[in-house]
């Protein structure tokens, strides 16, 4: 209790440090990641949005950073930095790392891989359902889901990247760019088919018709400079000023019985290519005539613009041919016809309502005139039973799409620790007095770094600890947790060893590097390597060193955060275990001096350095029970267990110490052997029996 007492009492008074989130960038600091001709424009808002400008100073996207908008916390604790950058049709054009503290990227497997990921998204759309494959799952599934491509061994820091990418682009795409869809666009059902006259269509409103009269435009600019402007309109009050006709004819059922035969073959050749424009026919018929003579073919008219639900549409010129069905009454045949078109990806919905807007112009003075313009609305929108509207593609939650690709590893891994618990837990004194007892722990522990470490990736580490300390006292979310269920588990299983056992569980059975420790020990045992067996004294006052070591890390998630990646390098964990030994020359010494220094001090960086082992010790103070049976003998007069105890871990009192023990079942083997218990040996030598009492 009292190393409880100390480390709560430590980070209480750390509380008052500081913390918080960065502030956004500014200009001189971003303005490099924008690759040229373009270039960073206005500050948008406060939360770090920009304009991006083109070669010629127009806006052209928008570039802003995923932390002050989606601060997703990493396995360090500390968010993950990316630079988005996006054009107005909502779509990447690069995605930058910033910053970032991830363990595995610092030091482990480098940067490099990590900004390799980030060159997926280019050319993407925020309308893609886009999900981050697995390096243990297929890849695609044939959906309309876009993978992207993790990173072996540190899938679950691309996933919060990601997800940080995605929270923070629909944020930004919310605000500024409205007219963006971020799901899948209704668009036309060609295995719809309709026979349809030009009279029904006018007839069930698939033909919209708005007119004009001279008196009503004239009223639009009465009091204005402009209201006189227009002596062909006063002459004939009465007269038509604008007659539009406009027809959705992205429907093939529409658009046969509106379009002649050839002109309806060069709309299909044009929609085959552009399957996400919708195409809509105007015809006017009556004095505006929809066009200046500045108009270019194949760009969008100046008198014509659409809105939906408050944002604009786009809607430029498809450059095609029109002639109309013989159907079509003849006055339409000699008017001005467009075809316009428009990416329903943009947001435009065929079947919802819409507004076509078109301006009438008016001139005023001989040089130099002033121009005047009204705007003419024509509300419409297109029957739905000719559209098909997709089910939008939901990506399974991040936590789901990663328990699913490592579902074959986790029903392993779950089968190894539900037998060992039950062999733990129901035959644990008959496992320890087994006769090969060494060989069967010796195969677990194999299990253990091969499958958990080396392949499932499963090296519990004290990043975890300390990033849930940080996430703690930031008020952040504990999502990060999910995107690695494989050590989740693990910690869900040793949290509860901490109950049944104390730290053993974990220490001794489930911590692949201890497993290497303990190999490279039976090594030095067997080329018969000198031990070294450090005083009592000497070993009571090692064993503090790992508390002082925890102490030392979470002070640093308070005080200096950007210093923990290197600092949690005290563990050799990543170089042994997550990257398999290849990395920087000095961190594999470092784990290789370990492992060669426990071939005559046996586990020393367990027993005396680890601060995960801190932590294990500290969460065992919650064991519920002493589990190593005792006698009354066990001290006074027998030390045999004692003497045996590799670890230090029981007193001179036969008193398991165990915050100490790391389940090696060694005094378990002894207690229970007649031939090794001295107890036992001279009971059975006065004909007696002895009690087992609990210690």
């Amino acid at each position: 209790m009292r190393v409880l007492t100390v480390c709560l009492s430590f980070v209480l008074l750390l509380t008052h440090a500081m913390a918080g989130l960065a502030a956004p960038l500014d200009r001189e600091a971003l303005a490099p990641f924008i690759v040229p001709p373009m270039s960073l424009g206005e500050r948008l808002n406060d939360e770090g949005v920009w304009q991006l400008l083109n070669s010629g100073g127009a806006e052209a996207g928008f570039v802003f950073e995923t932390e002050p908008m989606a601060p997703l916390p990493g396995f360090s604790g500390a968010s993950i930095n990316m630079l988005v950058v996006l054009d107005l049709d909502g779509r990447f054009l690069d995605v930058k790392l910033i910053s970032h503290n991830e363990p595995i990227f610092v030091s482990g497997l480098g940067e490099a891989p990590f900004h390799q990921f980030f060159e997926q998204y280019r050319g993407h759309s925020i309308s893609d359902s886009l999900v981050v494959g697995s390096p243990y799952g297929s890849g695609s599934d044939g959906s309309a889901l876009v993978y992207l491509d993790g990173v072996t061994k540190a899938t679950a820091s691309v996933r919060i990247a990601h997800e940080s990418i995605l929270a923070a682009t629909l944020k930004v795409a919310r605000e500024k760019m409205s007219g963006i869809a971020t799901g899948p666009p209704a668009y036309p059902n060609q295995d719809y088919s309709e026979d349809l006259t030009w009279s029904d269509l006018v007839d069930q409103g698939l033909v919209v018709r708005r007119t004009v009269s001279n008196s009503e435009i004239d009223a639009e600019f009465a009091g204005t400079i402009w209201e006189y402007d227009d002596p062909e309109g006063r002459a004939d009050p009465d007269g038509t000023y604008l007659d539009l006709w406009v027809v959705d004819i992205g429907p093939q059922s529409i658009a046969r019985a509106v379009l002649s035969d050839g002109t309806f073959e060069e709309l299909q050749s044009f929609m085959a290519i552009a399957d996400t424009d919708e195409p809509v026919l105007v015809i006017e018929t009556a004095r505006h005539g929809l066009i200046t003579d500045d108009f270019v073919r194949n760009t969008s008219p100046d008198l014509i613009s659409a809105e939906q639900g408050g944002f604009p549409i786009a809607f430029r010129d498809a450059d095609i041919f029109i002639q109309l069905h013989s159907d079509v009454p003849e006055e339409l045949h000699d008017g001005t016809a467009l075809i316009l078109r428009t990416d329903r990806r943009l947001g435009f919905d065929p079947t919802s309502e819409w507004t076509l807007n078109v301006k009438g112009l008016r001139e005023h003075g001989v040089f130099q005139p002033e121009i005047g313009s009204v705007t003419i609305g024509t509300t419409l929108s297109s029957d739905p039973r000719f559209f098909n509207r997709p089910e939008v593609v939901r990506p399974r939650p991040p936590w789901l799409d990663a328990l699913w690709n490592r579902a074959a590893d986790l029903v392993v891994l779950s089968g190894f620790l539900i037998g060992l618990i039950a062999l733990l837990g129901f035959g644990l004194n008959s496992l320890a007095g087994h006769r090969y007892f060494i060989p069967i722990r010796l195969a677990i522990l194999a299990f253990m770094t091969v499958f958990v470490g080396w392949w499932g990736q499963g090296q519990l580490s004290i990043a975890t600890p300390l990033a849930v300390i940080r996430t703690a006292f930031e008020g952040g979310s504990f999502a990060f947790l999910l995107y690695d269920p494989f050590s989740l588990l693990l910690w869900a299983v040793s949290i509860l060893g901490f109950v049944l056992w104390g730290r053993g569980l974990f220490c001794g059975w489930l911590c692949p590097f201890g497993a290497l420790q303990e190999f490279a020990h039976h090594i030095g045992r067997v080329l018969h390597l000198p031990q070294i067996e450090p005083s009592e004294a000497w070993d009571d006052r090692l064993k503090w060193l790992k508390y002082v070591v925890l102490a030392g890390l979470v002070a640093l998630v308070f005080t200096a955060p950007a210093r923990l990646d290197k600092a949690i390098e005290v563990e050799p964990f990543k170089t042994a275990i997550t990257t398999f030994f290849i990395r920087e020359w000095y961190y594999v010494a470092y784990a290789v001096c370990l492992l060669l220094s426990s071939m005559v001090l046996f586990k020393g960086f367990c027993r005396y350095a680890c601060p995960l082992g801190a932590v294990m010790a500290i969460g065992g103070l919650v064991r519920g029970r002493d589990w190593i049976a005792r006698r009354a003998e066990c001290g006074s007069p027998c030390q045999l267990c004692k003497v045996k105890c590799s670890y230090g871990a029981i007193r001179k009192t036969g008193e398991i110490q165990y915050s100490e023990c790391f389940q090696c079942l060694d005094c378990v083997t002894i207690h229970d052997d007649p031939e090794q218990c001295v107890p036992l040996i001279l009971a059975a030598k006065n004909g007696r029996s002895l009690q087992k009492v609990a210690a």
